[in-house]
């Protein structure tokens, strides 16, 4: 092999190293400290590491997968049971909020919800004020704000945004307008249509998580 090309593929690896690094560093601050924002954790990961090539980044889906990695090694037994409790409180929120059309997003839906995830619903109206009057009407104390999102690879928008909590639980809903329904906002992590779930594709969710851990509780009572 020629010397160059020995050099060129060594730097290959150590990028490759310094990519998983970063990302697996940034996966822990976010299950651990909290960060949501996925640019953020990078950032702070490779500054903690002392990775500061721009190379060296991993891209977004590196950092789930590494997140998904995390809580299977170190989350084993509190990140299902707190799921499952963020998804029985997503049903419920969305049969109480029925009349929005609510669909699920975000770490619940994807299964990397965690102790500082709040539970993520889309909300569809023409009338944004609606919404904030439904809660209102049946005594929900909440916050308001706003949030931007990309609604297409080019064009973003700022939607309201109602911030309240339920038995503990945070809760985030996103008022969209109806024709928002036919096109989801473009995702944070793989630059897709955010993916989006309804009510009985979360409680199809429900089921499939009751059957594996009915498998996982036969396993272990053969082992």
């Amino acid at each position: 092999m020629a010397r160059g090309e020995h050099h060129r593929i060594h730097a290959h690896d150590r990028l490759q190293r310094n990519r998983l690094r970063v990302a697996q560093e940034a996966a822990r601050l976010m299950s651990e400290h909290g960060i949501r924002d996925f640019h953020h954790a990078k950032l702070k990961a490779s500054e903690r590491l002392g990775i500061l090539d721009a190379q060296s980044l991993p891209r977004n889906d590196e950092i789930e997968r590494a997140l998904r990695e995390h809580q299977r090694i170190f989350q084993a037994d509190s990140q299902p049971q707190h799921l499952r409790r963020c998804r029985e409180a997503a049903v419920e929120a969305m049969r109480f909020l029925d009349d929005f059309q609510p669909r699920l997003v975000g770490a619940v839906l994807e299964g990397t919800a965690d102790a500082h995830s709040a539970i993520c619903l889309h909300l569809f109206s023409d009338d944004p004020e609606a919404v904030l009057r439904f809660l209102h009407g049946r005594g929900v104390p909440y916050e308001t704000q706003t949030r931007r999102l990309r609604t297409s690879r080019d064009d973003t928008a700022e939607f309201p945004v109602a911030l309240f909590s339920a038995d503990g639980l945070p809760f985030d809903l996103t008022v969209l307008p109806v024709d928002a329904l036919r096109q989801a906002p473009v995702d944070r992590i793989d630059e897709r249509p955010m993916r989006r779930a309804g009510l009985a594709a979360v409680e199809q969710l429900l089921h499939e998580q009751d059957e594996e851990d009915a498998l996982e509780r036969k396993l272990a009572a053969l082992r």
